[in-house]
């Protein structure tokens, strides 16, 4: 046993199996977010339009998640005839191992990061670009009209919102002088007012570059108001309209599984990630009390951003599509390219 222990205590080994124990738990924190952030949007919507929610099964319907996943497990799935059998059934696969790869670089506290990656924020922007290769695979494997008019709209959205997206994490990037995310959390350590969200002195409209990104967020997850993926009044189920089961319910797992990843990278990039903004408060404590309150301090900043992102979607109504377009390529794009050319001058001059 001494020996297994030695063995395992090698840098190699160490970082193998420190690697496997976060998939672990990175498949575990995704199954939970999945069920129990759908119970959270059913509440929520139930409260915005003034009825009880799910109630049945469980305390306050509690179980009701679990009770749903038994039934899309017990769904056959079904592949529609003329359809690509094999992409059929991939599509899911890889919306779901995209979302999981993405998972990974993301540091939600000092000693909570799968793997320290000096390009972390470009590895997650690439391995989200797969989320909609993925919806466009399954749509044009499904040989449905509906679906494929969806795809087209989810590639224009998606196009339309990375480019102000990128330019905004290109100021990031100027600011903090790094692509590691845990070291643009270090940099936003202290006091609240280091949180490159408060960073006016770089850039005045940094405000406007968080709205930015945030609307950006939700249109590249999908979310209502720019949920054109499925538009259910329009479409039937969009992309999705050929799906059951179970197969129907990854796609659901990776969207929310995608909205924790995109309220996450806010939290990391403008809110000072597991710093709770309290300056050197906590810096008697010890150790390990230090690491659970930033852990804190990162959920709480994390669940409130879910929390508007699912408050926003039973309060606005579906925008038009063109409307959509014109949002990013009229406004979001040369406000992000002011805040891009406002943070050079400033960083040079100062």
């Amino acid at each position: 046993m001494s020996a297994f222990l030695e063995i395992l205590g090698q840098e190699p080994y160490w970082s193998f199996v420190r690697i496997g124990l976060f998939l672990v738990g990175i498949a575990s924190f995704v199954g939970a977010n999945a069920a129990y952030l759908v119970w959270v949007e059913r509440k929520t919507a139930a409260y915005v339009q003034r009825r009880p929610g799910p109630m049945e099964v469980g305390y306050q319907g509690l179980l009701q998640p679990i009770a749903d996943a038994f039934k899309l497990f017990a769904k056959q799935v079904l592949v529609p005839p003329g359809a690509d059998a094999i992409l059929f059934r991939l599509a899911p696969v890889l919306i779901m191992t995209s979302a999981m790869l993405s998972f990974v670089a993301i540091p939600y506290g000092t000693y909570l990061s799968p793997t320290n990656i000096d390009l972390g924020l470009l590895a997650v922007f690439a391995f989200a670009s797969i989320n909609v290769m993925a919806l466009m695979l399954g749509a044009w494997a499904s040989r449905n009209k509906f679906a494929i008019i969806s795809s087209a709209r989810v590639v224009s959205q998606n196009i339309a919102y990375e480019i102000p997206m990128l330019l905004t994490i290109v100021t990031i990037v100027m600011m903090s002088g790094s692509m590691n995310l845990g070291e643009i959390v270090t940099k936003q350590g202290g006091w609240f007012w280091h949180w490159n969200l408060f960073q006016l002195q770089h850039n005045p409209l940094m405000p406007l570059s968080f709205l930015t990104f945030y609307i950006c967020m939700l249109a590249e997850t999908n979310r209502a108001p720019f949920d054109m993926a499925e538009s259910e009044s329009e479409l039937v189920a969009g992309a999705f309209t050929e799906y059951a089961g179970m197969s129907f319910g990854v796609f659901f797992m990776a969207e929310y599984a995608n909205i924790v990843i995109g309220c996450s990278l806010a939290t990391v990039l403008f809110l000072g990630g597991w710093n709770t903004g309290l300056g050197s408060l906590f810096s008697s404590a010890p150790a390990w009390a230090g690491s659970l309150i930033g852990l804190a301090a990162f959920f709480a900043k994390l669940y409130a951003l879910i929390f508007t992102v699912i408050w926003i979607r039973w309060t606005f109504p579906r925008t038009q599509f063109y409307g959509l377009l014109n949002l990013s390529w009229k406004i979001l794009i040369p406000v992000s390219l002011v805040t891009l050319w406002v943070t050079s001058f400033l960083l040079k001059v100062i």
